[in-house]
């Protein structure tokens, strides 16, 4: 089993600490946006132009991703306290980020690139997609050492260890939360067990599934919007299983927002993948 160890933080000065989660983030955007301005470059499209797009999806995501979160997870909490709603370094959801992505594609050619060539958009498109599941696994390397996806107890061994008394009330507290903690057994009996850590599980398939997978489907050429739908397609079955290892999220008819999120999002690129040839812009 993986040891378990609480977030790392570096405490600058008075109230202000930089968490491990926040610096892995951070490192996770500069990392993607430089891999999707280089290939931008060796796919001769503009890097300015890319650049100017990212500012739009990485600001309008990381938005709505926190709204997404706060309505969907947390409505109760937003009704009695609505300034959660401004709190946008905190509570982030997957697909809240997604769709806020898209939100931006969409403001930005919309508004700023009108005359951007449709079937040329998607090319942008296309090199965002294909650079994500690499931003991605950095980006869950953060939700790991943070604990912030914590599932339910189990004996797998790669499971984080609850050996340690710290490791027990963590996850009591979500038990707790969840009106669930008569279902775990004693401390003796935890101390032998572990918890389903949903962002590591997501870290090990993301780099051990969807960035190999998309590096050899990248070995030959690819038409546009290939690995935009490619994506969803890989990634939304995992997630939408383990979303069923949560402990307290919000479920409405037995399923958490994401999972609905999810459901729509790989039926869209299903959709899409049947309907590529009469739906994609050409020249």
């Amino acid at each position: 089993m993986i040891p378990y160890f609480p977030q790392p933080g570096f405490h600058l000065f008075g109230p202000f600490t930089v968490h491990a989660f926040g610096a892995i983030v951070a490192v996770a955007v500069i990392v993607g946006w430089r891999m999707v301005v280089a290939r931008a470059r060796a796919k001769d499209l503009d890097p300015e132009l890319v650049q100017d797009l990212l500012s739009h999806v990485v600001l309008s995501g990381f938005i709505v991703a926190h709204l997404y979160s706060v309505l969907a997870y947390f409505p109760r909490e937003a009704m009695a306290d609505p300034l959660l709603l401004l709190k946008f370094w905190e509570d982030i959801s997957s697909f809240g980020g997604f769709a806020g992505g898209l939100l931006g594609l969409w403001l930005f050619f919309r508004f700023k690139a009108r005359d951007v060539d449709p079937a040329v958009r998607l090319q942008y498109l296309d090199v965002i997609a294909y650079v994500f599941p690499f931003a991605w696994a950095i980006g869950r390397i953060a939700c790991t050492v943070a604990h912030d996806h914590p599932g339910t107890v189990t004996t797998i061994p790669l499971g984080i260890s609850l050996e340690s008394p710290e490791a027990q009330a963590y996850i009591a507290f979500f038990y707790r939360e969840a009106g669930r903690l008569a279902e775990l057994p004693p401390p003796a009996g935890l101390a032998k067990m572990a918890f389903h850590d949903l962002g590591w599980y997501e870290f090990l398939y993301t780099a051990c599934l969807m960035v190999p997978a998309f590096l050899l489907l990248d070995r030959k050429p690819r038409p546009p919007g290939f690995f935009l739908i490619a994506f969803p397609l890989i990634y939304v079955p995992a997630r939408f299983f383990l979303d069923f290892l949560r402990i307290s999220d919000a479920r409405y008819i037995g399923l958490t927002p994401g999972q609905y999120a999810g459901i729509a999002v790989f039926l869209a690129a299903v959709f899409f993948m049947l309907n590529f040839d009469n739906l994609v812009p050409r020249h």
